[in-house]
């Protein structure tokens, strides 16, 4: 047991946290309304409390102290005395071990008891009441890191925005079922590192992995006493510490291990982050961290200040008008950019992230700040431009700098190759960067991340096998998750032995790959659709840690898996190697690349430019979209993307006299690349072509 001090030194404000500084453990924690701030020690098991002192010094509402002689793997949390008045917003309960909101690891789970709640939870007063019973043997207990690492010569791949193929995988998922990796790794970022894992993600042609939330979040209460788990991870516990579960030996170094592993790769790592919420809940919520410090400072309330603004739909939002909780969001982000050298940051629900108190604001606080950061403004930045609140849906209306996911790309694809009517215009938008939405001030195409499937939704198997959601082992009587997907089943609902059906679905994935990487805009596949990974027709499995989640790596071994990823690595090495399928620069149909070859241009199976009256066609569902582009070396590369939603084959006319050559065939994935004769080509029914020649000026 280590000799502790009878009180601590003052220490400094800065920088927030537990920083072990060589000489001893400076403490620093925020809160403005407190008037009381404990320091809780515990020993190596988190059981029991050790030591208890006052945080001796406050400057600017930073309240701070310096422990000598202490070091790294100490175990401790807080406790804050105050106001227990929720009609003015305040909650302080002493009885409650707090979490530290820059705590850097967690010992230990939060173990559900009403004791947790800062009120008595069967109360009729409910949330006015208060509940003294201690919480500490419930909780978590932070851990003192020292975040030193040996990174020698790591170097951020910094792949072009131009040239990006971003992977959404999620940690567990991923290697759960990848009987190549050791048992103890399989789940866990170590797993990660596997080389089965990163060589197939080599061969599909990913250039950037998106790992779903890994920070640290708490199992819902409600979903463990109806024996599911949070499996997607969207409830936040702690900003700055590693998932605990997604660590084989319990050390944040193994996700440094992972990036460092994945960048020698020539893989980006981005981050998936939910700086918008907390895993607190609403006014009825655990008093874990944040609402017990300050909850008048680090939540949005209400003009009642009893109630918690729920812009979110998971029960408060963070208050990033506030100064200090701002600071903590950027703490974070720079920690995780500069302490764990990742690329870039998805930021779930990102409109929330932009929201002032009168409402959404291109120049909060928030993107103002990040625009000027050195570091994190020169990294990849994505964002969801919805949330539920008032104007929850900004869709190319966030600023220069970020990249948006494009949930009308997804819907206008699956609709047109599902064979609705009147969808070329739409298409037509979506396949050369969504222009009408992100052509502003002088963002590029690559603004637009396009994707037919992602983590929250049906997988590109289950859009082609499930006309409906089945969604009844999240145990919510399948009222939960989109009720339209914009699906067909094409003859059976889920699995069948139609070998036809079966044959007809490869064929409409391969064409919605195909239209995917054929794109302009930065393509994101989600983990296994690559092999055709199903959820058994679930479309929301946020709390299904089981094989209806899982990556199940016999798929590759497949038949049709096989053949389907070696036709997804087919195409992202034809989108690496034509310059026309991932300009970065919006095209137009106005500017000639030489004489009458422009760099946009549309045609029907015709070989027709399409006329208004084409364009308004509701039967029309053959398109034809020619790119030209002069190269560097002087000869003019020219491309078409050739496409076909009708349930019948087409003969396509060719959009102009060169000398084309089939580069790959959707409904044919045998075709290798040859020359074509003549000047016509058929395309199967729900099919894809890409050809392409290069000319002389």
């Amino acid at each position: 047991m280590p000799h502790f001090p009878a009180q601590l030194d003052a220490g400094k404000p800065y920088p927030l946290g537990a920083t072990w500084d060589g000489l001893g453990i400076n403490f620093a924690v925020f809160s403005a309304h407190a008037e009381k701030i404990e320091l809780c020690l515990f020993d190596a098991s988190g059981r029991h409390e050790v030591a208890r002192y006052v945080l001796p010094a406050q400057t600017d509402e930073i309240w701070h102290g310096h422990l000598p002689s202490a070091a790294p793997g100490l175990l401790y949390g807080y406790r804050a005395y105050g106001p227990y008045n929720p009609g003015q917003g305040h909650r302080f309960n002493p009885a409650k071990l707090l979490l530290d909101p820059y705590a850097k690891a967690l010992h230990g789970d939060v173990r559900w008891t009403d004791a947790l709640f800062g009120y008595r939870i069967h109360s009729g007063r409910t949330d006015l009441s208060i509940d003294r019973r201690d919480s500490a043997a419930f909780m978590p207990k932070a851990v003192v890191m020292d975040d030193h690492y040996p990174w020698e010569d790591d170097k951020r791949p910094d792949i072009p925005w131009s040239e990006t193929v971003i992977y959404e995988a999620h940690v567990r998922g991923l290697t759960k079922l990848l009987e190549k990796v050791p048992e103890p790794q399989r789940g866990t970022l170590a797993g990660l590192c596997h080389p089965h894992v990163l060589d197939h993600l080599k061969r599909l042609g990913v250039t950037a992995i998106e790992l779903m939330p890994i920070h640290a979040y708490l199992q819902d209460r409600a979903l463990v006493e109806k024996g599911l788990s949070n499996y997607w991870g969207y409830n936040t516990l702690a900003f700055f510490a590693v998932e605990q579960r997604y660590l084989c030996d319990g050390s944040p170094r193994e996700m440094r291990e992972m990036v460092r592993r994945y960048h020698a790769a020539g893989i980006e790592v981005i981050l998936d982050v939910v700086y918008n919420h907390t895993c607190e809940g609403n006014e009825l919520g655990p008093t874990l961290s944040w609402r017990g410090l300050d909850n008048a400072s680090y939540y949005r309330l209400a003009d009642d200040q009893r109630y918690v603004i729920n812009d979110t739909g998971t029960g408060n939002t963070l208050n990033l008008s506030h100064p200090r909780v701002l600071q903590m969001v950027f703490d974070s982000l720079r920690y995780w950019a500069d302490t764990f050298h990742v690329d870039g940051f998805r930021f779930d629900l990102g409109l929330t992230l932009g929201r002032e108190k009168w409402g959404f604001d291109t120049h909060s606080g928030f993107f103002d700040a990040l625009r000027q950061d050195p570091v994190l403004s020169s990294l990849k930045l994505i964002t969801e431009p919805w949330d539920v609140g008032p104007g929850g849906y900004q869709l190319g209306h966030f600023p220069p700098g970020f990249a948006e996911w494009n949930d009308r790309y997804r819907d206008g694809l699956r609709k047109y190759w599902r064979g609705d009517g009147s969808m070329r215009p739409e298409v037509a938008a979506r396949l050369t960067g969504s222009g009408d939405i992100f052509d502003t001030k002088k963002r590029k195409a690559y603004s637009s991340i396009n994707y037919m499937a992602s983590h929250d939704g049906f997988t590109l198997h289950d859009l082609v096998s499930y006309q409906a959601k089945h969604n009844e082992a999240n145990g919510e009587d399948n009222k939960d998750g989109q009720s339209e997907n914009y699906s067909c089943d094409y003859g059976a609902e889920g699995p069948t032995d139609n070998a036809e059906i079966v044959a007809y679905r490869e064929r409409v994935k391969r064409s919605m790959l195909t239209a995917l990487l054929g794109s302009l805009g930065t393509p994101m596949i989600l983990m296994g659709d690559e092999c055709g990974r199903t959820q058994k027709g679930n479309n929301n499995p946020y709390c299904q840690d089981n094989d209806i989640s899982w990556f199940d790596w016999t798929l590759p071994e497949s038949e049709n898996g096989r053949q389907l990823a070696e036709f997804t690595a087919r195409l992202t090495a034809l989108r690496k190697r034509l310059p026309t399928l991932r300009c970065a620069k919006f095209l137009s149909d106005s500017t000639d690349v030489a004489p009458d070859l422009q760099e946009l241009s549309w045609y029907d199976e015709r070989g027709v430019r399409l006329s208004k009256e084409d364009w308004d066609n509701p039967e029309g569902r053959a398109l034809i979209l020619r790119r030209a582009e002069k190269l560097a070396s002087g000869a003019i590369e020219v491309t078409a993307l050739m496409l076909n939603a009708a349930a019948n084959p087409l003969p396509f006319k060719l959009p102009g006299a060169y000398p084309w050559r089939v580069l790959i065939d959707s409904g044919n994935p045998a075709v290798e690349e040859h020359a074509l004769e003549g000047d016509t080509y058929e395309v199967a029914g729900r099919a894809a072509v890409i050809i392409a020649a290069e000319i002389e000026e």
